[in-house]
């Protein structure tokens, strides 16, 4: 293989191939970014068995090849070098970069060791609006779960049907539903896809107008396609829990009041609620929320947000955890948010009032007023 590519060009697809290799293998090879030519076309592929990607970048192709050579110091050579042509040399195992001023000769291990990663999407793949997909992934991934015991909520559930896809996120404590208009896909199926490869996703989206996505239900893999970039993963084998029956299908009374100033409250609250389980109160009057917490060692606080309540205040109290409503509220893009309530003990439901499509649940604390 001998070859000729521009550095900004070669460092930018190494640094995202990078984050895929893996820095623990029992496999060595895995370590490694696998470099090979391909037309007019150098591929840069990494993969930790779970995911993958394949960066392609323009090079001036002088012989074909291959060869895997190690991720990080790789990426630390190209990413110190000038901004100026570098021309890649395999010679047997190993591999020789060379630029103005500069050479050095890096050990590799025989590409035929390194696992076939997914370059293309595939013939059948279902066009995705990058802007409303990364819109909702942002909307969703904070509530996947992070506990390993239960793998089919460490991941998002994609729910595919006519002309919709909906996205559902949980902890078991939480859920993010986002719902987003596509092309008719060829089937109606769902699958659980890990939130590494998605949170991946909407680093690389960039400014792609679409998003290539296919699933090979026999290979148990999803593929998401961007311009340059192609990205694989296993999805996540198991059952979703039956979401839907723990949204509500009515509420008893609901409040609408101003995103900002009830974040602010929180906020307050916050200080004083770390001490405390992280556990906050909401009071309902009938003008607004009185939200409060107190500790132990710092002290307590009081706090008054404006609201309009609609219905019958069926309970004067609630608790939830103040992080949960950080995070919900840094997602809603409305000036309004709208929380509702289908009695005592019941889940929280907010929503945005400028996206009918999205809500979010938190199960409420349960503690001794």
């Amino acid at each position: 293989m001998k070859l000729q590519v521009l550095q900004e060009n070669l460092a930018q697809a190494l640094n995202i191939a990078s984050r895929f290799a893996s820095n623990k293998a029992q496999l060595p090879v895995l370590a490694n970014i696998h470099l090979k030519t391909f037309k007019n076309k150098l591929l840069i592929n990494a993969t930790n068995l779970e995911v993958s990607v394949s960066v392609s970048a323009g090079a001036q192709i002088k012989s074909e090849g291959e060869i895997t050579t190690p991720a990080r110091a790789i990426s630390e050579i190209i990413g110190n070098l000038a901004k100026k042509p570098v021309d890649l040399e395999v010679d047997k195992e190993q591999l020789k970069i060379t630029t103005e001023n500069f050479s050095s000769t890096l050990a590799g291990i025989n590409a035929g060791d390194f696992p076939r990663v997914p370059v293309n999407v595939g013939k059948n793949a279902y066009q995705l609006p990058t802007e409303e997909l990364i819109e909702a992934l942002n909307k969703v991934l904070f509530s996947v779960s992070i506990n390993e015991s239960r793998p089919a909520i460490t991941g998002v559930l994609f729910i595919f049907k006519p002309k919709q896809l909906t996205l559902v996120a949980t902890d078991g404590f939480r859920l993010s539903q986002k719902k987003i208009t596509i092309a008719d896909p060829k089937e109606d199926f769902r699958v659980i896809i890990p939130k590494t490869v998605l949170t991946e996703l909407t680093r690389l989206s960039g400014e792609a107008e679409e998003i290539l996505f296919s699933y090979n239900k026999d290979e148990n893999q999803v593929i998401f396609g961007l311009p340059g970039v192609v990205v694989a993963s296993r999805v996540i084998e198991g059952e979703f829990p039956p979401f839907e029956k723990i949204i509500p299908k009515e509420s008893v009374f609901s409040i609408e009041t101003d995103r900002d100033e009830l974040l602010r409250a929180v906020k307050l609250s916050s200080v004083f609620a770390r001490d405390s389980a992280n556990v906050i109160k909401f009071n309902f009057k009938k003008k607004g929320i009185e939200i409060s917490a107190e500790s132990k060692t710092t002290g307590t606080q009081k706090s008054f947000v404006d609201a309009r309540i609609n219905g019958e205040i069926t309970h004067e109290q609630a608790a939830f955890n103040f992080r949960f409503l950080e995070d919900i509220l840094g997602v809603v893009e409305s000036q309004a948010i709208e929380m509702s309530f289908a009695g005592e003990n019941a889940p929280g439901v907010f929503c945005d009032s400028s996206d009918k499509n999205y809500l979010h649940i938190i199960m409420p604390v349960k503690i001794q007023y």
